[in-house]
Parts: structure tokens; sequence; C-alpha cells
């Protein structure tokens, strides 16, 4: 028995309003949420043209050996990004021709696989052995309107295709429990003394991947609640813990200090949801959307050279509906990037029309301070007092510090996250 995938009727609207334009084919992403029993399709998202290509694929004898893997695989990175906890990319859809209607299997198999592999190397967390490994491939035929939907288990490259049932139902979207907090943070990220040849970036990779562990260890409170993880999330009993935390010491070349308050969100489908279940996907929130951040921030001063700046404006959140859902998606807008800029990149991406009226801008405005001095020994709590010269509002603040001494690293294992969550309704 294949995977079943209930999917909101507007996504299958969406399928069938696809214009090829002339094209073979298009691809493009499949959004929702996995559960033990079944997932949850909420959005489709055709990937965007690459102009450099699209003569190429006009050509009448063009095949879906031309489908261009690593384009798409840049789109899922960046809707990636756009994604809660608690949503990922389910699979890809290809909507082809009747000509290449039987050609097409091949090509969403490397599809599928390349697209995991890309989303999976930027991944502060990994899959447990408890989730469901199985990615969804849908083939539409575009005059026939005929449907295949098969997956395939990404843990295993030399998996064959399995049958599964692609089932519509309406109000999907709004059949959803949010979970939002606000986690204030202050990481502390040792330069290495001995890695001398790492990057900055990859420096802080590697001390957010420390810090993604602690994130793992932490303990969650919903609802100011710490409750048994494998309770319902409505009726979850009380529990007490005492988690402390432990600190290292190692010899650095500098420091990265990044402090403030981070605004997560998440979602899970209101199918008897567990405790556990709620907590997984605030800790993959916070961790994503810190991690993005960096990314995005190393990309800003790799585009622009302007790393001797002292101070740099960290992106902040934005968050707008999908589409006939109150599920929100998100992005992120650094300062002098307007509202239209912010809306236009959602439709690029989404393909799926965006008022500027929706978007909703997360209270925080970050800062990445970058400061050089030298200094024999940094404090042990990892913090610092100097602090920006313009005033900032919940800020996330990044201190980049270049010395010669010790640093404590503390790896605090204690997270306290207060999870608000209620129901969507019609």
């Amino acid at each position: 028995m294949g995977r079943t995938y209930i999917v909101e009727e507007s996504v299958g609207q969406y399928l069938s309003n696809v214009n090829l334009q002339g094209k073979d084919f298009v691809s493009g992403l499949l959004i929702g949420q996995c559960s033990s029993q079944k997932d949850y399709v909420i959005l489709a998202a055709r990937t965007p043209p690459n102009e450099e290509q699209n003569e190429n694929l006009k050509h009448p004898k063009a095949k879906l050996d031309n489908l261009d893997e690593e384009w798409a695989t840049v789109h899922a990175n960046q809707v990636s990004r756009m994604l809660p906890g608690g949503l990922l990319v389910l699979g890809v859809f290809i909507i082809t021709t009747l000509e290449m209607a039987n050609d097409f299997q091949n090509a969403l198999r490397r599809l599928v696989f390349a697209v995991e592999k890309s989303m999976n190397k930027k991944r502060l967390w990994n899959f447990t052995e408890e989730e469901v490994s199985e990615r969804v491939t849908l083939h539409i035929c575009s005059s026939t309107k005929k449907i295949f939907c098969r997956t395939y288990d990404i843990h295993d490259p030399k998996s064959s295709a399995k049958p599964a049932d692609w089932k519509y139902q309406n109000g999907l979207s709004a059949s959803w429990l949010s979970l939002e907090c606000t986690v204030h943070i202050n990481i502390h990220i040792p330069l290495s003394a001995t890695s001398v040849s790492y990057t900055l970036e990859k420096n802080t990779k590697n001390g957010l991947a420390r810090w993604a562990k602690q994130i793992e260890n932490g303990v969650y409170l919903i609802n100011g609640q710490v409750k048994d993880e494998d309770c319902d999330l409505l009726e979850g009993q009380l529990l007490n813990s005492d988690h402390r935390s432990t600190a290292t010491v190692q010899i650095c070349s500098g420091s990265v200090n990044l402090k403030g308050a981070v605004k997560c969100r998440a979602y899970l489908h209101s199918n008897k949801p567990k405790v556990k279940d709620a907590v997984q996907a605030v800790k993959r929130d916070i961790l994503n959307t810190v991690a993005d951040r960096c990314e995005m921030l190393f990309e800003d001063l790799l585009l622009n050279e302007d790393s001797e700046k002292e101070f740099h404006i960290l992106p902040h959140r934005v968050f707008v509906p999908v589409p006939g859902s109150t599920v929100m998606l998100c992005d992120y807008k650094f300062g002098d990037e307007s509202a239209e800029e912010i809306r236009a990149h959602f439709i690029e991406m989404l393909d799926h029309m965006i008022q500027i009226e929706d978007l909703e801008i997360a209270e925080e405005i970050n800062t990445a301070c970058l400061s050089s001095s030298v200094n024999t020994e940094a404090s042990l709590d990892g913090t610092d007092d100097e602090q920006p010269k313009q005033p900032i509002k919940t800020t996330i603040l990044v201190k980049i510090q270049h010395n010669i001494g010790v640093v404590a690293a503390f790896a605090v294992a204690v997270l306290a996250a207060g999870i608000s969550f209620h129901y969507f309704s019609d």
C-alpha cells in the first residue's frame, strides 16, 4: 500500500491552470507536511523560467533530459527559506505535453533526489529514523490531465518508484494549529586558532552546528508548561526538568557573538498532533531562521564587498499567508529593500499573487556588528558590553571580534520557548 497525499483543492486548480506557454514541459515544487499515515499538500509552486535556457526549450526536439536540475535546486533552496517549522518541500511535479507523456519518470527521479540533496546540505538538523523518508513525484499531462503519482525513498538512491494516492480535499488549509514563540538567543562562537584556513563563514557555520545540538537538547514550554512528548498536544501532562549548562575551554583567534530575539512560527495539521511533533517543528524553525539569516548576511557581504563596515543589518522576517489559507510563509528583508521588492520575490518564488497589504513584518531589526581588537581573554559568559552607536530595537546582534586568547564557550542546554497555539477556522 503506497502513501496517501491529501491535497488542498486549490492546488489542483493551480496545476490545471498552469500554462506551458509554448514549452514542452514545466516543473515545480510541492509544499506541505509529512505525517506517519499520510502527507498534506497545501501549495504548489512552479519553478520560474531560466531566461538563459528559454530559447533551447522552445526547440521542437527538446527533451526532458534538458530539465535544468541545478536551476530547480536553486528554486527549492529559496523556497525552503520561506517555510516555517513543520512545512517541507514534499516533492516535485512536472506538467508535459501529450507527446512527452511517456518520457517523464527518469526526469522526475533525478529531480526529486537533486532537490532533496541540495536542501539537506544547508540544514542544521537531521531527520529522525521515525520520520517519513519518501518524497513525491507528480506528473500531469497538459492535454488529458491524467495524473501519475509516485514516491521515492530519499535515503536510498537505488529505490524504485512506488505508486501513491493523490486525493483532493476542500478546506485542508484551514485545519492547522499555529505555534508561535520569541526566542532570546546569545550564541558565542569562538574562531578556532587551529583552523586559520577556515573562512569566517565556515567558522560561523561550524559554531551554529554546535549551537544546534544545544537547541535539540533544550527544554520547551508549551503555554508555560513542560509536557510529556508522547502525549497529545492539547492534553499533555506536566513534567519536571533540571537541565544545566556546561562549558568548554578553547584557544581561539577571535569570536562571533550572536545576540537578540528571534520570531519563530510553526504549523501542524490538526489531526491529533503529539507534543513531540510541536516541539520538533519549533526547534527546526529556530534553527532554520537563524542559519538562513547568517547565510544571507554572508551572501550580501560577498555581493557588495562590504565586510569592512562596523555594523551590518541582518534581514528580518516578513510573513505572508498562503493564498486561501491562514498558514503563513516567510521571507527575509534587508533594511534597504522595499515592500514591493519583497512582494515581487514572493510572487516569483511561489507563483501566486500576493498583495502588499498581506505582508506582515515581524517586529525585529537585526544588526551585525563587526569589530576588530586585541584582547588577551574573552569574558567567560560570552558577552560584550559594547553596543551599536545607533539605537537598536529587538536586535540580533552579531559581534565579530579578532583577539588572541582563551575563550570559555558555554553550551547552554536550557531553552524555554513559550509556544501559543490555536486552531485556524474559516
